[in-house]
């Protein structure tokens, strides 16, 4: 089955994403703090975090409640922007 690749999302909706920076003690309070700016009903037990083999990066899994495409681009600026995030997927 081919999946339809103009499918759009339709908002709000619960929107996964994955996001991947160096290790640090604070990088999960730092992407908390982040997101839950974007969604305030966000809950940090929800997070799940897996380190790399070696240790140096780490990959943190959320699903935060989307409202938009401007809410997902602003939060994805706003990760970028502090420095320890390399990558949201």
């Amino acid at each position: 089955m081919i999946e339809d690749q103009n499918r759009q999302i339709e908002f709000p909706c619960d929107y996964p994403i994955k996001v991947i920076g160096d290790y640090s003690e604070d990088f999960a309070l730092t992407v908390t703090r982040v997101v839950q700016r974007f969604d305030p009903a966000f809950d940090p037990a929800d997070l799940a975090a897996q380190p790399s083999r070696n240790g140096r990066f780490i990959s943190l899994r959320i699903t935060l409640r989307a409202t938009g495409e401007d809410q997902l681009n602003e939060l994805f600026a706003a990760l970028k922007a502090t420095g320890q995030v390399h990558m949201v997927v």
